[in-house]
């Protein structure tokens, strides 16, 4: 148990990067998006360069993090096996569950965009990323208040949040179509 906070302090790292390479490759899509929609060659060049970013983040950040956050946590669960019997951890595994299938999605998404396939609007891919963010709240206030209940209300906030940020994002857009 000497070295459990070194392992602790490895899985935290890993799940920050895992989660930054997610929340960073969203936003390469929605700019990969957008550049769909540039004139050539600004079209050619922007995509060219977005596709190297996303393939880069993609398999050098964000997948080896997930692998080592996922290692590390099973090494903790490992050297505490209670924890699996307490409500709080099923709560937390299962949000886990979750953020492989939207890593998996983002993984499909990112292999069409890496052949140019773009099915998915900007705005689309700006609410996907929101994703990410509620699983990631969730996650941390059931780690910090280990309570299977108590987490909901952090989840709540944090979507009316998303909700007024989008609501924002819309009334921005509608001003700046209107001054063009």
């Amino acid at each position: 148990m000497e070295f459990y906070n070194y392992i602790k302090a490895l899985h935290l790292i890993f799940v920050i990067t895992w989660f930054a390479g997610l929340f960073y490759i969203v936003r390469l899509f929605v700019y990969h998006a957008e550049a769909k929609e540039k004139p050539e060659p600004e079209q050619s060049i922007l995509i060219q360069q977005y596709q190297l970013m996303q393939y880069r983040l993609w398999y050098i950040i964000t997948w080896p993090s997930a692998v080592l956050a996922s290692l590390f946590a099973f090494w903790l669960l490992y050297l505490i096996p209670s924890w699996l019997e307490q409500d709080w951890m099923l709560v937390k595994l299962g949000f886990v569950v979750l953020l492989y299938a939207y890593h998996i999605k983002c993984h499909l998404i990112f292999k069409k965009l890496q052949q140019n396939e773009v099915k998915k609007s900007s705005t689309f891919f700006r609410l996907w990323n929101e994703g990410a963010t509620l699983i990631l709240f969730a996650v941390v206030f059931l780690v910090i208040l280990k309570n299977a209940i108590n987490w909901i209300y952090g989840v709540i906030g944090i979507f009316v949040f998303s909700i007024l940020i989008m609501i924002g994002f819309k009334m921005y857009k509608r001003i700046r179509e209107r001054n063009q």
